[in-house]
């Protein structure tokens, strides 16, 4: 069993239910929060690549990507409390997700002492990571959410990258934890592939 901050969804969810109730009554759709979310990453992204000396924009990424979960977390449940689930907002989720992944890590190969290679490898290997979680649909497994370096995670261990950033730490730290989510995206590759293999088994006679 892998260790993801996945895990803590549920707990989560219920913290936001007061804003689920408030959202349902504006008649606000899961795919307008989906699109929101997309948006904003979108925007700040594009603020961090534009100044990426600022480090005001960098400190106030942990909350932001704790802003990006809540509605991530947001959209599902309203689809599913409202009974709007759709295959469009599927693919938006999808999709959505992947966009808002690359326009907020991406940004980081203009910080100086990052290593740009390393961050690109990174953010290939999220990419890569969340194709794996969803090619378990194709063999008959249920989407697979597997860590140790889910989306949740790695939201955190970038969230920790800004701040290691405005507290000036060395190149060698910097680098040294782009490293450390590298292996384990490899890690989190090997439990998704082999968690849908192992779903997507047909059963033994």
């Amino acid at each position: 069993m892998s260790i993801s901050i996945y895990q803590l969804k549920p707990r989560f969810q219920q913290l936001l239910r007061p804003a689920l109730a408030q959202l349902a009554r504006w008649h606000i759709s899961p795919n307008q929060v989906t699109l929101l979310a997309m948006t904003l990453s979108l925007a700040y992204g594009a603020a961090l690549a534009l100044r990426p000396g600022d480090m005001r924009l960098w400190a106030g990424l942990p909350l932001f990507m704790l802003l990006r979960m809540a509605l991530n977390a947001i959209d599902g449940m309203l689809a599913n409390f409202t009974g709007q689930k759709s295959r469009l907002g599927a693919v938006l989720n999808e999709l959505g997700d992947q966009i808002s992944d690359a326009a907020l890590v991406l940004p980081f190969a203009l910080a100086t002492g990052i290593d740009a290679p390393l961050l690109v490898v990174v953010a290939l290997g999220a990419l890569l990571v969340e194709f794996a979680g969803v090619l378990a649909v194709l063999v008959g497994a249920p989407r697979r959410f597997d860590g140790p370096m889910g989306k949740s995670d790695r939201a955190f261990a970038f969230g920790l990258l800004a701040l290691l950033l405005v507290a000036g730490a060395s190149p060698v730290w910097l680098n040294g934890l782009l490293c450390l989510v590298v292996l384990l995206l490899g890690w989190t590759l090997f439990n998704r592939l082999r968690s849908a293999l192992r779903h997507g088994a047909p059963p033994t006679p």
